[in-house]
């Protein structure tokens, strides 16, 4: 089981973008994920035909390594960190260790 995993909401903890928050897009293997909205970088792109592609400068976001992240608290309104604990019927929840409260999957 994963600490963080896609479509959860974390703040950025170092970095240009330091207390931004957004969503997991994508998380890769080696160690770094997607946030929407974060690390943008600007990108010249040829145009594809046979994509129906057009081409120019875009804009996309860029991975940010999973130690420059934590995942978001509502109830504090900052970044804590995650916990694992198992419940009465065996089954394995992660939590904020802030609150001790456990995290909707």
């Amino acid at each position: 089981m994963k600490r963080i995993r896609k479509g959860d909401k974390v703040v950025v903890l170092a970095g240009k973008y330091k207390g931004k928050t957004g969503d997991v897009l994508k998380i890769c293997k080696n160690d770094k994920l997607y946030v929407e909205g974060i690390n943008i970088i600007k990108k010249c792109q040829k145009p594809n035909p046979q994509r129906n592609e057009t081409g120019g400068i875009i804009e996309k976001e860029a991975p940010i390594h999973i130690s420059n992240i934590a995942i978001y608290d509502k109830e504090s309104s900052k970044g804590s960190r995650v916990g694992f604990k198992y419940l009465q019927d065996s089954s394995k929840v992660r939590y904020y260790k802030s609150s001790q409260e456990i995290i909707a999957d």
